[in-house]
């Protein structure tokens, strides 16, 4: 049994509506409509056609230069739609012509994930209820408050988020790109612990196991090429620590200007 390929047209979008307004999201969709970019699902009443199977091939067949995620069925969520996005503008901008470095695969990482928080915090801004926000502030306060952190502190946490989403999302990006370059080259869990304890004062460190940092990290151990000089992944995370509008810089870098080559 293969798994079928599916486009952007062929697939049902759920909670669109709330992303519309989320600076970036119409670029990448409209980049990954110009690629052709495909993702795949199980037939309908397949054995493999389930959340947890689902989940394992995504974790463990996951490719850095093809980031066609593996769906349930016909369907994606806006969020997921924006995750597989941003990985897909990574491989591009960050390609060399050889296997991605550790550095472009935690680079990729970072900024798809901390694009959610970057939702979230725009998301509150509005003081709109939305399926987002009640599907994913729930996950990340789950695992702040298991960290340690207090009712007060989270909240006060989440106001920053709302009050400067962008910052927020640079921060959160530095932070797991720092946290898995650094893990990446620990031989044991004695050192991942003192690893993990030098991010302990960031801010955003309580939402660190939101993230599959194992996944992240196991899967650049086994596959990532070797370090090169002039790495683009290292040039571009400089880049987005200097630039006041981190965001804009790579719509307009990776997204826009890469979907207006493409579409000469």
């Amino acid at each position: 049994m293969r798994l079928r390929r599916l486009s952007i047209a062929e697939l049902k979008i759920r909670g669109e509506r709330s992303f519309r307004s989320i600076t970036g999201y119409a670029g990448l969709k409209r980049m990954l409509v110009t690629d052709g970019f495909l993702f795949r699902a199980p037939e309908a009443g397949s054995p493999h056609a389930h959340p947890a199977r689902v989940l394992f091939l995504n974790l463990t067949y996951w490719h850095a230069a093809d980031g066609n995620d593996v769906l349930v069925d016909d369907s994606i969520d806006a969020d997921v739609l924006a995750h597989a996005a941003w990985h897909h503008a990574a491989a591009k901008a960050l390609a060399t012509g050889h296997a991605p470095t550790a550095a472009a695969m935690f680079l990729g990482e970072s900024i798809a994930s901390a694009f959610d928080l970057y939702a979230i915090g725009h998301m509150l801004g509005t003081g709109r209820r939305v399926a987002y926000l009640q599907s994913q502030v729930p996950l990340f306060a789950e695992v702040a408050l298991a960290a340690g952190l207090s009712e007060t502190a989270l909240a006060t946490l989440f106001q920053g988020v709302s009050d400067a989403p962008e910052a927020a999302f640079e921060a959160l990006r530095e932070l797991l790109f720092d946290a898995a370059t650094a893990l990446s080259t620990c031989r044991d869990a004695d050192e991942a612990v003192a690893c993990l304890d030098r991010f302990a004062a960031h801010p955003y460190s309580p939402f660190l196991h939101h993230f599959a940092l194992a996944s992240w990290v196991l899967y650049a151990k086994a596959h990532a090429g070797p370090a090169v000089a002039d790495d683009p992944a290292d040039a571009a995370d400089r880049t987005l620590r200097a630039h006041a509008a981190p965001l804009t810089w790579l719509d307009e870098s990776w997204v826009n200007s890469a979907t207006a080559a493409a579409a000469k």
